[in-house]
């Protein structure tokens, strides 16, 4: 059996599924950080199989460029994550209900 466009779909709306509900239900940043990575993920697997099916190599550039993004973006969070901590002692969403002081 072959592994078509159908397969990739799939995985992706399981992955992005997945993302979807790790930021809806949990309430730690860091989880709701890689859950954003996640579904990240899942929109690169519907670009690069789209693209793959489609025959045209449009997509797989707009990956390479969504993983710069992506790396960038991750390196930021962490940091302000990691600043958020240093002051607060704490990561949990329900906790930052206020600016930093």
């Amino acid at each position: 059996m072959a592994i078509g466009l159908t397969h990739y779909l799939v995985l992706a709306g399981a992955m992005f599924l997945t993302g979807t509900i790790g930021v809806l239900v949990r309430r730690n940043s860091l989880i709701m950080f890689m859950s954003i990575e996640i579904m990240l993920c899942a929109v690169n697997i519907v670009f690069a199989a789209s693209s793959r099916a489609l025959g045209d190599l449009s997509g797989h550039v707009f990956v390479m460029m969504n993983f710069a993004v992506a790396a960038a973006e991750a390196a930021i969070g962490l940091a302000i994550l990691v600043e958020i901590y240093r002051q607060r002692r704490s990561v949990n969403v329900d906790d930052l209900t206020t600016l930093m002081e």
